[in-house]
């Protein structure tokens, strides 16, 4: 049974960092498209940043490129979202998530959240100014 827990998220200032985990149980990091997605309220859930576990290929949204980073740590199964500068806009739930596809090649990750199978309950990141 595949699990993804989130941490990491919480409370800070206009222009601070933090870094969200994603802890993967149940799920190789070999050659698989995994995620992080945000919602705020009212809003719908977005894509933030994708990664393919083998290879280079990431993708961000553009509000967040140049000061979020995604990447992943195979010996610990574990995901990570690092966010820089962040501003009130950013204020949101983020998720993590992950496809359960074995891709080949140079794969392009899917940013529609439908195309993920597998994701995490969520960790709240509110930034104030």
């Amino acid at each position: 049974q595949v699990q993804l827990v989130e941490s990491g998220g919480g409370s800070v200032q206009a222009g601070g960092s933090l870094r969200l985990s994603c802890a993967a149980s149940g799920y190789t990091f070999n050659r698989r498209c995994m995620g992080w997605f945000r919602q705020a309220p009212g809003k719908e859930r977005e894509v933030v940043a994708t990664l393919y576990t083998s290879g280079s290929s990431t993708y961000y949204a553009d509000s967040v490129k140049g000061r979020f980073t995604i990447s992943q740590d195979n010996a610990k199964n574990t995901l990570y979202l690092q966010m820089n500068s962040l501003t009130l806009e950013d204020t949101a739930m983020y998720y993590c998530a992950a496809d359960r596809r074995l891709f080949s090649g140079r794969a392009i990750c899917q940013r529609n959240s439908q195309e993920y199978d597998y994701w995490g309950q969520g960790t709240q990141v509110t930034v104030s100014s």
